[in-house]
């Protein structure tokens, strides 16, 4: 995927998503959507350490995150969650496991209930 020509299809097809979930992808959010927002999400879990079947799951499972903001949105979460002390490992199994997450407000959810579990 480093290469700007390798399309988003492709390179889904060799993580093993198949064809019928290629095309319901397609369907619900258009082939410009796979290529321009998916790509950049996939360059990004390859950088966390996602495996193959990680990045898979997690754009197939749940692509609607993945038209959050992934500089605004996904990013500063990850940190925040780095700066609990869970590594880049973790958070791809967590983000894997529970895609959701990612779409939980940061600053008006996550932050004040960790706040809370720290101060029982």
């Amino acid at each position: 995927l480093d290469d700007d020509r390798t399309t988003v299809e492709a390179y889904l097809s060799f993580l093993g998503v198949s064809e019928g979930e290629l095309r319901t992808l397609k369907s619900h959010f258009g082939g410009r959507f796979v290529e321009k927002q998916i790509k950049p999400f996939l360059r990004w879990f390859s950088e966390l350490g996602f495996d193959n079947a990680q990045a898979a799951k997690t754009t197939i499972k749940f692509p609607q995150l993945m038209a959050c903001s992934l500089e605004e949105i996904w990013k500063p979460k990850v940190q925040w969650l780095k700066e609990l002390g869970i590594d880049d490992s973790q958070v791809a199994k967590m983000i894997t496991k529970f895609p959701p997450l990612m779409g939980v407000c940061l600053e008006g959810n996550l932050k004040p209930r960790v706040q809370w579990l720290k101060e029982l």
